[in-house]
């Protein structure tokens, strides 16, 4: 595996002990519907979470969430209501974003509740 995309999954990893320590239940990782994949889809008491993870040996070139397009939220959405329909799900929905950076000891996550509303036009 290259080195970015292990750096990838470690910060997918580190977003999703965030989130249990959160009290949020992972119901998938890396789940895809055709060309596109939805990072973490998640549980909590009220929502069903679709989360963005972007992960970033550093800031130096801007925060991570910044580089989530709205062609990528366009995906999401689409995505996030296949999953609904597939899997029957009756549950009011949340898009989120987790930057996770790595500092060279760990990994500083910031989580970005309804970091956009679908649909996004």
């Amino acid at each position: 595996m290259s080195k970015h995309n292990d750096l990838g999954k470690k910060g997918e990893d580190a977003a999703c002990n965030y989130l249990l320590k959160e009290n949020y239940e992972i119901l998938k990782r890396n789940w895809r519907y055709g060309k596109y994949e939805l990072d973490i889809i998640a549980r909590n008491d009220e929502y069903i979470v679709f989360v963005e993870v972007k992960t970033r040996s550093s800031d130096q070139w801007g925060n991570p969430e910044d580089a989530v397009s709205r062609t990528k939220m366009k995906r999401m959405v689409e995505a996030a209501d296949s999953y609904l329909k597939q899997n029957d799900v009756d549950m009011d929905v949340r898009f989120d974003i987790i930057s996770a950076i790595w500092n060279g000891e760990y990994f500083e996550i910031d989580h970005i509740d309804d970091a956009f509303f679908a649909p996004v036009n």
